[in-house]
């Protein structure tokens, strides 16, 4: 029951959303397609500890690899999630076994390149990706033969919300298995890893391309709820924003990546609105605040506020 607490509170949460907020369920949608990319880079960056700043790259491969799959063989969406999740993997592969080569700066200025190398190769191939018109024309078939896309978003957010919780469970199962334990004891110190006789390349590899399936799956679900694809799926500004949303959640925490993705994105739709052009200066606050101020403190502040004010409970206490 404790284990299953945190996914009937997510439940619930849905729930909340779907029969409360109606006329926000495309931006929960949203939310939760970015929530499972968030989560792959969690892996990579928090678990991992190794920084990116190209992971976008697994996003958008996996997107386009959706959306040409819709549109030359099938529109099912579940095949769609496997290309994406495919795609995703095989970029990471191939990337990670020249990226993994290297440590510190030097890799994350590499997977800039990476980034870059396949925004320009999309850019190029306008034949099959659209260029900088984006991937436009392919259909999603009904989901399990019985749900089509609405244009409230009701089955968009159903479908975006089941997804990211199987990938949600998936990745707590990984980095709670002696796969995911090696691979913080990796991240904690590399050296004696090494030392003891573990493979630390393999083992990082091998995350690398998991969080790129992941990162796949959150491509191909942006694909197939907004039905085109652009070349902003494989951008710098992407990688960027996923790594402020893991920092704002807290890095190593894959509900911590959830709750900063909801924490950005929700800022950006409400502040933007107020203010298009100034937005940023909350997400940059927020950034400040969360560096300065400790997580461990200011929980603790705000545990000492919560027994103030309620009697009975410092009484118990």
């Amino acid at each position: 029951m404790k284990r299953s607490l945190p996914y009937l509170l997510l439940v619930a949460l849905a729930a909340l959303i779907y029969f409360v907020f109606p006329d926000q369920l495309p931006l929960a949608a949203r939310i939760a397609t970015m929530a499972i990319f968030v989560m792959s880079l969690d892996l990579v960056v928090g678990y991992g500890g190794l920084a990116t700043l190209g992971h976008s790259a697994l996003f958008g491969i996996g997107a386009y690899a959706t959306g040409l799959l819709a549109m030359h063989v099938t529109g099912n969406p579940l095949i769609g999630l496997l290309a994406g999740a495919l795609a995703g993997a095989l970029l990471a592969l191939l990337s990670g076994l020249f990226l993994l080569r290297y440590e510190g700066l030097t890799f994350l200025m590499l997977t800039v390149a990476v980034g870059q190398i396949a925004q320009n190769g999309a850019s190029k191939l306008r034949d099959w990706t659209g260029g900088e018109d984006g991937l436009t024309g392919f259909e999603v078939q009904k989901i399990l033969g019985m749900w089509s896309f609405d244009l409230y978003g009701k089955v968009a957010f159903v479908y975006c919300f089941v997804v990211m919780l199987v990938c949600l469970w998936a990745m707590r199962r990984l980095m709670g298995s002696p796969f995911g334990l090696s691979v913080v004891g990796i991240h904690q110190n590399r050296l004696r890893a090494s030392a003891i006789g573990g493979s630390v390349r393999g083992q990082l590899l091998k995350l690398y391309t998991l969080a790129g399936a992941f990162a796949g799956i959150g491509g191909a679900l942006n694909a197939q709820v907004n039905q085109i694809v652009g070349l902003d799926t494989l951008g710098f500004e992407l990688s960027a924003d996923a790594l402020v949303m893991l920092v704002l959640g807290g890095a190593g925490n894959l509900f911590g990546a959830i709750g900063g993705t909801a924490a950005f994105m929700l800022i950006h739709h409400t502040a933007s609105a107020i203010n298009p052009y100034h937005w940023l200066f909350i997400i940059g606050g927020l950034l400040v605040f969360v560096v300065l101020v400790p997580r461990a403190r200011l929980f603790e502040a705000l545990r000492q506020r919560v027994m103030r004010a309620l009697p009975v409970a410092r009484e118990v206490a």
